[in-house]
């Protein structure tokens, strides 16, 4: 494994969506460093039982993968670093283990992709060199057998191949990653029509700077947002936040056209004095609200239109696990079957549940944010509402924090020559009312930020705008996109 607006309206469209169209997958690692766990074959069938229908393994052990046959339960196998060198220096290597560990299964147990290695740039065994070879080698095995379309060759990172991470619209890999591996391997993934794997936990961020994150950013509770000094996007948790460091450092490298999905995250149920924040409440709200967040659909501030797919870590909690107590305790179940606690892993359950709503005392510039752009929101909360349609699009609003100077002087320069069509907040018309400045100023300076096609640095007015992510309402006035 590896490594705020206040206002409780703007997550109502993050947490109380009905809608569940456009959904991105949730699917567990089926990790098995334990002396406890049930058979294979009791595995599946409490899979099956919860609704899970994607798993992902860290090998490809025959008695494992056969009980996942006829079960209507997706499978992602792995090849362990050890197998590496030898699959990249040896073409016949890999023919034999495809043969031996994939087609021998499929289609009776539904592969549907390879993990090849795990997290192989923090290997000490330093196999960084095989990865890219062996990769295109266990690829030219599939389309012998007529499989490369069915089955997906990939390879989970860790964030930590980042150089930067934060902001992250100044995500970026490290340097001496990029051309020896990082490209090579983005030219294959898009070749072969693949995706990215990363394994993403905001757990170890939150815990190494629980000085500065807010528990409710980590935890996708309600808290006033982080805004992106780099491009202006305000982001309500931290996951969002470090899948688009990798979207960021992905487009800087001409990728951004690749599939993001992410192999491993969670959140662990227990740990060390010194591991801030591991707790069963914790972990339910962490793995409920992802859960939530993924089923629900919607995109990424910086990507709006990418659908996430995500594989949580993990199935059991796993006694053998080295290092600290939180390793042993990421597990959804005990080894005895059951749940360590309760949280929707489908669309019905999420229909249920009532996990996750809880706010901790507030955080003043939390998630390492500039606590002056921890606004309040506009009063958006007071005057309305969010609306439950969003499709991904984004809006500018004021911060009242700035003052009634900077948003009257917004306001007047939006609807002068900014252009901005300010016919809706004349009086008597659709968006007079309420009449306040700050309902007034968000509609005049998202007029302007959206005729601007939502241009970096359009929705700024000297500090006294920002951009959000969820439809603004005031009163009955909803902004519109154009």
């Amino acid at each position: 494994m590896g490594h705020f607006m206040t206002t409780v309206s703007y997550f109502i469209l993050l947490f109380i969506s009905s809608v569940l169209a456009d959904g991105g997958l949730v699917g567990v690692n089926y990790g098995r460093i334990a002396n406890d766990l049930p058979e294979p074959t009791k595995v599946v069938e409490l899979m099956k039982s919860q609704g899970i229908n994607r798993a992902k393994l860290y090998d490809s052990d025959p008695t494992v993968v056969k009980a996942f046959a006829d079960s209507g339960i997706k499978l992602v196998v792995a090849i362990p670093n050890e197998l590496l060198s030898s699959v990249a220096k040896k073409p016949s290597f890999a023919n034999s283990w495809v043969q031996e560990n994939i087609a021998a299964h499929y289609p009776k147990t539904q592969i549907e992709a390879i993990a090849v290695g795990n997290e192989v740039f923090v290997d000490p065994a330093n196999t960084t060199n095989f990865l890219v070879p062996a990769m295109k080698n266990i690829h030219s095995a599939l389309v012998k057998l007529n499989l490369d379309k069915a089955i997906k060759v990939s390879s989970p990172v860790a964030l930590s191949a980042l150089q930067n991470s934060y902001p992250s619209s100044a995500g970026s890999f490290k340097t001496e990653l990029i051309e020896p591996v990082m490209k090579p391997m983005f030219e294959f993934l898009r070749s072969a029509g693949s995706y990215l794997m990363v394994n993403v936990y905001p757990f170890f961020a939150y815990a190494a700077n629980s000085d500065v994150i807010s528990l409710d950013y980590a935890l996708f509770r309600e808290n006033p947002g982080v805004v992106d000094s780099g491009n202006g996007l305000r982001y309500f948790n931290l996951f969002d936040a470090q899948i688009d460091a990798i979207f960021a450092a992905m487009s800087a490298l001409k990728y951004n056209d690749l599939k993001v999905v992410v192999s491993e995250t969670g959140w662990p149920s227990n740990g060390d004095k010194n591991e801030i924040g591991a707790s069963q409440e914790n972990a339910a709200d962490y793995n409920g609200n992802l859960v939530k967040r993924v089923l629900t659909g919607g995109g990424t501030p910086l990507k709006s239109n990418s659908v996430l797919d995500v594989y949580l870590f993990a199935m059991f909690n796993e006694n053998q696990k080295t290092g600290p107590t939180s390793e042993k305790n990421y597990g959804l179940f005990y080894p005895n079957q059951q749940k360590v606690y309760n949280i929707p892993l489908t669309e019905e359950g999420l229909k249920a549940w009532k996990g996750g709503k809880r706010q901790s005392a507030p955080v003043s510039g939390g998630g390492g944010g500039n606590s002056n752009s921890s606004t309040s929101g506009g009063g958006i909360g007071g005057t309305g509402g969010v609306s439950t349609s969003s499709s991904g699009h984004t809006w500018c609003v004021a911060n009242d924090k700035s003052g009634e100077e900077k948003l009257q002087n917004a306001l007047d320069y939006a609807c002068g020559e900014g252009g901005a069509d300010c016919h809706s907040i004349q009086p008597g018309a659709a968006c007079y009312s309420p009449n306040t400045l700050e309902a007034h100023a968000s509609f005049a300076m998202n007029s302007y930020y959206q005729k601007n096609s939502r241009a970096v640095g359009t929705c700024d007015f000297g500090g006294a705008a920002y951009v959000v992510t969820q439809t603004p309402k005031f009163g009955k006035c909803e902004l519109p996109t154009n």
